[in-house]
Parts: C-alpha cells; structure tokens; sequence
C-alpha cells in the first residue's frame, strides 16, 4: 500500500492569511505611468513633438523598470561578476564572466533605447537626429529605478565618446566612433573612464601612471586603483608624460583599447575585482599596466582640462540617477504605508508618518525639478548646477532611501525586499565624480569665487519668477529674498580661502534656494492652465523646513502644514486657489 502523506493545508492557508498582512512592493508597477509629476513636468522642458515621439517609449521603459528589469536587476545581484585570470588554455587572457542577466540588462540599455547615442547620432528610437541631453537624462532617471551600476557604463560610453569627437584625431574618430555609438552587440565598443590611483582620489594631479612616447602613440606603465567597467572595449584615462610637470598640469588624456588594431591583446591586466558595497551588478577593478598602448587626445598639457568636458555631463548623470532612485524610494514607502496596517489604522494615517513621507517627497520632487533644469539650462548656469545638484541631491538620496527603508520596517533591512540594495546603492553617487567636500569647493571655491556661475543662475531663476503670473506677490518676494541672501552668502564665503569649511552650507544654500524658485515656478504654470499645483506648496516646504537655518517651533504658525500634508498625500490634484492660499498663511 503506498504511503498516505498527510499535508496540513490548514496551516499553509493560515500562513497564507497572515501574509496578505505585508505591503507589496512597486513590483508590477509602470514607473512611468506612476510618475505624475514627471508626466506634468515633461511639456514644459521638452519641446512637444520630441514628447509625443517618445512618450510610447517611455512608458515601455517604465512597464520594463518594474517589469522584466527589476527581476533581471536582481538576478544580476545576486549573481556578481566573476574575473578569471586565464583562459582554458592556461593563456594569461583574464575575462570578466557576467550572468546572463547582465547581459539581457545590457541589450535593452544599449540595444533597445540606445541611451548612450541617443544625444550623438541620428536614427535612435526612429529619430531623425540626435536628441538633446534632456532624453537620454529622463531615460536614465526611469531606468535608475530599477537598476543603478548598469548606467555607470551607459554614462561611460557616452560620455568618452564626446572627448573622442572632440579632441581624437580624424583617424581615432573614424575607427572609434560610430562602433561607440552601435546599438548592435556584436559592434558596440564600450567605454570606462580610469581615473583614481593609490596616491590620490578626489587629488587627481597627484596621479603616477607614466606614459611614454612610443613614436606617434604612447606605452603606459603603472596602476589605476578604482576601474569602474573593468573589461570595456576601450578606456579614457589620464597619465604622466615622462618629464611633465608635477600636479594636474602635468596630466595628458589617452584613449586606451583593449584590443589593438592588429588584435594582439593590449598590454594592461585586471588584477582583481572589488567586492563593493553597491553597484554588485557592475564590475570594477585594479588594472597594473605593463606598456599598454594608448593615444592622446586633445593637446598634452590640456589632459586635465579636456577630461573636465565629460564631468559635468556625468555630474547630471548622477543627479538623474539619485532623482530617480529618490523616486523609487517614495514610491515604495508610500505603497509601503497605505497597505500596512498598525494600531488599527493604515499606516498612512497616522500623523507622525505623514510628517515622515513629506520629508521624503520633499527632496525627491526638488530633485527632479533640478534635473530637468540641468538638462536644459545653458553653459553658464550649469556650471554652479551641476555640483550643487550633484552634491545635495546625491546626498538626500541616502537619507530617503533610508527613510523608506524605515517606513517599511523590518522588512526593508531584509535582502527579499527591495529597500537594501537601494539603501547601499545610494551611497556610491556620494563619491563617483567628486565627494561632498569636491563638489562643493567646485561650486563656491571656482563656480562662484571664479567664473561667476551664480550670476547667471540668478539672473535666469529670477527672470522664472518674473514670467510667471499668478503666483502670490509675497511669496514670490520670499523666494526672490531667500535666493539673493543664498547668492551673498556664497559670495562671500568664495571671497576668502578661510571660509573654506563653510563651502557645504552655501552649496546647500544654493540648492535649496534654486530648487524652491523651481518649485513655485513649476506648480504656479502647471496651476494656472487647470493643472496640479502642488509643487508650489512643496516650495514653501523648502523654505522653512530646508532653507530656514531655525525651523519655526511656533506650533500654531504650523497649521497651514497640517492641510498641506494632505493635499500633497491625497491622489486629486491640488488646485491653484488652495495651494495660493496656503503659501500666503
């Protein structure tokens, strides 16, 4: 007689039950479609028949973020590069072994969207140019949602390609270029950026790597310590000439294949891989050079200068990807507490938790008013844009992804759920292209002290704040106050190397003060035509609770908050009469 198993079905239905008691994830979602405050945002930055073409191709993308790229984000996860230092022929041939989720990753990023030649080449998605910057960004701000270190080598290729076009040689150009821009796998050539050694991170100019003249070309011999992309077709780079000056002048830019021409393999080894806190998914590396060939680009002593091209380019990049990691992460906690319950009510509705998703929503919505703008500002205003908004943004993206771990609980610290990776993620923007302390001397120190960057962001944020009607007299006078008294107050603090440790406040100051001007500017346009005007009451948000140097303790001047928070936390658009009147009390 076979043997009559006995399954408790009464207990897995019971388990069952109680499981429906946990929240969901974003899981399923279409990031796109749940984005309302990118769809509002989008017909005032971008011209109208660039959106309608590529709406479809947005959405997809968002279908695909929470979709078939979230699951093959976390296979790659879980399933981390492998270097092997030889083939099976016992040949000193190291490769870098990917999982084929990588791999599938790959083929939609630079495949399918073609992100890295979207802004160089005409034909990508059926458009009959290139694109502008403003595209490639909000592809990135979406994709950055469901997958973070994959977007390190789509910025790479990109981004090198611009330094190969402007300052490689016609033949560099016709060997390199348009294989840089392929959308086919079997041609794309992608790029890496080496650029930090043992002697120096953020101190560039302190670099060893030596480059030698080897006719028309150069050998190059010493040691990169951080190899982001470590096995890319080709390498941007930074070296010594033999006999160049000391410090960042004495620094020229190469371009480094892995392959040569003559398909010897170059003269360089991967010595091993980093087992790093984040960004699993994408390999990096320690590279020992041994006379690999490399060649110059642009004029030798100009290498630290030309390399500069690609930093602010990569500084947006990284604002697009703590914008939409920012956005990944309020989504999950407001999922998080409107399907949790606790003490007898939604999660949600609890007070001290509404405080808690404003303090997320608040950085997150002026994150991505600030990456809209870099995409389309000019040169002079992006050149203090770019490291405020890298600097702050980068760094609110840790306190909100640890802000929606918390709103999720226990389950957020556990590697099942979504909130871990995005917690150990968010960290990597604060050092990739310059830490805190770098991009914040960058801003006041050069941006302001030197090339007077914060005239013509003043200039043009005020002329905002002018063109726009309807928006309540005192409150505009408030913003027009608080970004003149953040513009003094960097002057000053540029005015004398002293105020060196003050360099943080005033690049906060600065941010703040542009992304409230942005706010208000945003929320009154979109409230005049019947739209949501919700973004001029997260405006006054920034000006008392981030802006403000002492936060009012005067409980009853904080009542307007009280019918703010729900109207920022309800699904009904707010109109431009309440949201007026609560920026006025």
């Amino acid at each position: 007689m076979p043997m009559t198993v006995h399954v408790d079905l009464t207990g897995r239905e019971a388990a069952a039950r109680r499981s429906k008691a946990l929240a969901p994830t974003c899981r399923g979602l279409n990031y796109y479609s749940l984005d309302q405050s990118l769809r509002d945002l989008l017909p005032h930055y971008m011209k109208a028949p660039l959106l309608a073409h590529l709406a479809p191709h947005l959405s997809e993308l968002g279908e695909l973020a929470g979709g078939r790229l979230h699951d093959l984000s976390d296979q790659a996860e879980r399933h981390q590069p492998v270097l092997h230092p030889r083939d099976g022929y016992g040949r000193d041939e190291e490769w870098v072994e990917y999982h084929p989720a990588y791999r599938e990753m790959e083929s939609i990023a630079f495949g399918k969207f073609g992100m890295h030649a979207m802004c160089n080449r005409a034909g990508v998605l059926g458009w009959p140019s290139p694109m502008p910057p403003i595209a490639k960004y909000v592809f990135h701000y979406l994709f950055a949602q469901a997958e973070f270190g994959l977007l390190c080598p789509v910025n790479l290729t990109d981004s090198s390609s611009e330094l190969v076009r402007r300052f490689g040689t016609d033949e560099l150009r016709q060997r390199y270029l348009e294989r840089m821009w392929s959308q086919d796998p079997a041609t794309l050539m992608k790029c890496a950026q080496f650029m930090t050694e043992k002697t120096g991170g953020s101190d560039v100019g302190a670099g060893e790597l030596v480059a030698v003249r080897d006719g028309k070309d150069w050998k190059l011999w010493g040691e990169k310590w951080f190899c982001s992309n470590v096995d890319a077709e080709l390498a941007v780079l930074l070296a010594r000439p033999e006999g160049a000056v000391a410090g960042g002048r004495g620094l020229g830019l190469f371009l480094m294949p892995k392959v040569l021409p003559d398909g010897r393999r170059n003269a360089y080894r991967i010595l091993r891989l980093k087992d790093k806190l984040g960004s699993r998914t994408m390999a990096s590396g320690e590279i020992v050079f041994e006379g690999a060939t490399a060649y110059q680009l642009g004029e030798l002593a100009q290498g630290l200068k030309h390399m500069l091209v690609m930093v602010n380019s990569s500084r947006v990049s990284h604002l697009a990807r703590a914008a939409g990691m920012m956005r990944r992460c309020l989504n999950e906690a407001m999922i998080a507490a409107r399907h949790r319950n606790a003490f007898g009510r939604a999660v949600i509705d609890h007070p001290l938790m509404r405080r808690q998703l404003l303090k997320l929503m608040v950085p997150t919505e002026q994150a991505l008013s600030a990456l809209l703008y870099s995409a389309t500002a000019s040169d002079k205003v992006l050149r203090l844009l770019t490291p405020i908004a890298k600097y702050r943004a980068c760094r609110d993206n840790v306190s909100v992804a640890t802000g929606a771990m918390e709103a999720r609980g226990g389950n957020g610290y556990i590697e099942d759920w979504p909130n871990a990776r995005l917690v150990r993620d968010a960290h990597l923007g604060l050092l990739w292209e310059g830490t805190s302390n770098i991009n914040a001397l960058d801003a006041v120190q050069r941006a302001v002290g030197k090339a007077r960057g914060h005239e013509a962001l003043h200039d043009d944020l005020g002329r905002r704040l002018e063109d726009v009607s309807g928006m309540p007299g005192q409150f505009r006078t408030r913003l027009s106050g608080a970004l003149t008294d953040a513009i003094r107050f960097a002057e000053e603090v540029a005015a004398d190397p002293q105020n060196e440790r003050f360099c943080r406040i005033a690049a906060g100051k600065l941010y703040h003060a542009t992304t409230a001007a942005l706010l208000a500017s945003e929320g009154t346009r979109l409230g005049n035509v019947g739209g949501d005007a919700r973004r001029l009451l997260l405006s006054r948000f920034v000006l008392e609770h981030r802006l403000a140097e002492h936060p009012s303790s005067n409980l009853q001047a904080q009542h307007w908050e009280n019918a703010a928070i729900d109207l920022l936390l309800g699904d009904a658009p707010v109109s431009m009469r309440e949201a007026a009147a609560l920026v006025q009390g």
